[in-house]
């Protein structure tokens, strides 16, 4: 038992070629909360990260279901074993917030959005996936939440039946481009006021895109 959470004595399923994996049936015995709002929660994700296929978002909510943390990131494509991918996960999760193992019981969720290619339903890559979130929340004192597919079809709820056309995998180039700020014309670039030196520096022209939200 770990903060609460009984992980049983066989804590994962293991596919044919022995990787940690969970099928459908041992997600839902899982038992992770159904979100309040699942569109409204994909949809403020999807704005703070424009994930692409192949990236992952672990976000993390409080006891009133907001997000207290996410952070975004493009895992190595050979990668496809849950062990992995759970360390991966406890990476991204130390550096954005802190752990609560020292509580009696979880009071935030940790939720996985994976943006991929392919078919709406359950793969053998979300199976590892899933593995991943529920022994990356336990070992960071979270409770595993939802686990959520991006695909071209939609995004989807996977095991709860809950899911939506937008925004989709490919959403991500709907998005505002943060990268360039367009520069100001020649009789405004005049018309500054006298005295400023023009070698002062200036506000950077390139703004970073971010990938690591909290509030």
């Amino acid at each position: 038992m770990i903060n609460g959470i009984d992980r049983g004595r066989n804590p994962f399923t293991r596919s044919a070629d022995g990787r940690r994996s969970l099928d459908p049936e041992s997600w839902a015995a899982v038992g992770a909360p159904l979100l309040r709002d699942p569109r409204e929660f994909v949809t403020e994700l999807h704005q703070r990260h424009l994930p692409q296929p192949g990236s992952v978002v672990i976000s993390v909510l409080d006891a009133l279901h907001h997000v207290a943390a996410s952070a975004s990131f493009t895992p190595r494509p050979h990668v496809s074993d849950g062990w992995q991918h759970r360390n991966a996960l406890l990476a991204q999760l130390r550096q954005v917030i802190p752990h609560d193992l020292r509580r009696a019981a979880p009071t935030r969720t940790a939720v996985l959005l994976h943006c991929r290619e392919g078919v709406a339903g359950w793969t053998e890559q979300d199976g590892a996936w899933m593995w991943a979130l529920r022994d990356a929340a336990a070992l960071h004192g979270l409770r595993c939440g939802s686990y959520i597919t991006l695909t071209p079809s939609g995004w989807q709820t996977l095991g709860e039946g809950r899911g939506g056309r937008s925004p989709h995998s490919g959403s991500w180039a709907d998005g505002p481009v943060h990268t360039v700020t367009e520069l100001p014309s020649r009789s405004a670039r005049e018309e500054r006021t006298p005295g400023r030196s023009w070698g002062q520096p200036e506000a950077p022209a390139v703004e970073p895109a971010r990938r690591t939200a909290a509030r």
